[in-house]
């Protein structure tokens, strides 16, 4: 076991030997009260998992009090090319996507260009004619869908915390309303923007806005309320308020072509055979999608989770102010709204604006504290925050299948690490 000298040596000399620098100050475990031998079992729970062909690798970084402490690139990166896994290579981040697009919407609510109580048809007048189906059977047994005016319009708020009625189609139970959202092709990365919202704005909502915490293409349409208000595409507004300036180099809608030999990619599943199929990222994007559309690394994400730790800044720039942080780390829902079968957060969470926000030290299945934030990717990334403990962790793979599994684990051996 090396000492916590020999450990922040190593995390040093493993970016100095690829010519980058560290997306955080370095600093010693124990120097910021954790533990560099209890830090280490993240190592070997990892290690256990690719050698038992979970998944292909994985980059997990800790930081403390705005210190890293703990770095490690495990396992490949493409284990059918034979390539190892680094600590900068590149990442489907999925849903991750989601909390970036979220702090832009709050940037413009900073600004006065948008307000959390502005409809959605402000932006894009389509959903004005937006309806909500509603099913019942006939005396066949067989289903009729009702479309239903909804009892007030779906706001910008909505969006942003998951109650604004939209739907994926793929969770939960198969309804009239989502086997329609199947069958609309939403998932086509085919799609622009402002085309996707104008026919998502065709489809009926699955349920009345404000009522319910339904998991869908809200960030999507997010993304576009965005666009409109800050008159500049998705992608562009995202470079130039928050990648650029928080340093998010290698965080983008695709990766460029002297990138590829860094992008992690996943390997046949163990029990099925079958290889997951993720976005291509590679050829040239037109569908800058809210709510999936990012790649990044993890040093990269573990800068975005920073700046939010402080309050809105990093390095002297400052992308929100703390009391816009403290609001949308808050929990934006109340019990009725998140009592439904496939709240995904858990209990013990409640839900913020583009955040799972944790409300009690205990029903969840993984430790925590109050006040803390988090999201996840489809593809197995995943990063959290915590306030109280001044931690923020930041993880990627590309393993859909046994993500949450993997990340309970992470989320008990860290806490377990803190040690003052």
């Amino acid at each position: 076991m090396k000492n916590p000298k020999q450990l922040l040596i190593a995390v040093c000399l493993a970016y100095a030997s690829h010519g980058i620098a560290a997306p955080l100050p370095t600093a010693s475990p124990e120097d910021v009260g954790m533990s560099s031998e209890r830090l280490e079992r993240i190592t070997s729970m990892v290690t256990a998992a690719i050698d038992s062909d979970e998944f292909p690798g994985a980059v997990v970084m800790v930081a403390r009090d705005g210190k890293l402490v703990y770095s490690r690139n495990l396992g490949a990166q493409n284990k059918a090319a034979g390539t190892a896994m680094r600590e900068d290579s590149i990442f489907r981040i999925y849903s991750m996507t989601k909390p970036i697009v979220s702090v832009a919407a709050m940037m413009l609510v900073e600004q006065g260009k948008l307000s959390l109580a502005d409809p959605v048809s402000k932006f894009i007048p389509a959903f004005a004619d937006t309806k909500v189906g509603v099913e019942s059977q006939d005396a066949s047994g067989a289903t009729v869908l009702e479309l239903v005016d909804p009892d007030r319009p779906m706001t910008v708020q909505d969006l942003l915390r998951h109650t604004s009625g939209l739907a994926y189609g793929t969770l939960g139970p198969r309804t009239a309303v989502k086997k329609l959202y199947l069958e609309a092709n939403l998932f086509s990365q085919k799609w622009k923007l402002a085309d996707f919202a104008e026919a998502v704005a065709k489809l009926p909502l699955q349920h009345q806005p404000g009522t319910t915490w339904e998991y869908g293409h809200s960030t999507d349409i997010l993304g576009r309320v965005v666009e409109v208000a800050a008159s500049m595409p998705l992608d562009r507004f995202l470079e130039q308020n928050i990648l650029a300036p928080l340093g998010m180099k290698d965080t983008a809608f695709r990766v460029a072509p002297a990138k590829h030999d860094r992008i992690a990619e996943p390997m046949p599943d163990k029990y099925t055979g079958k290889t997951p199929a993720l976005i291509d990222v590679r050829n040239p994007v037109t569908f800058f999608a809210g709510g999936h559309g990012l790649t990044s690394t993890v040093g990269d994400y573990l800068r975005f989770c920073q700046m939010m730790l402080n309050g809105g800044e990093l390095d002297g720039v400052r992308l929100l102010g703390p009391r816009t942080v403290r609001f949308l780390a808050s929990n934006h829902l109340n019990e009725s709204i998140s009592k439904g079968s496939y709240y995904i957060p858990g209990p013990g969470y409640g839900f913020g604006l583009g955040f799972a926000a944790r409300l009690e030290y205990g029903q969840s299945t993984w430790p925590g504290s109050v006040g803390g934030f988090y999201w996840g990717g489809y593809a197995g990334t995943y990063f959290w925050i915590d306030p109280e403990e001044r931690l923020v962790v930041s993880y990627m793979s590309q393993e859909p299948v046994r993500r949450q599994y993997y990340r309970n684990l992470l989320h008990d051996l860290v806490y377990q690490a803190v040690i003052d």
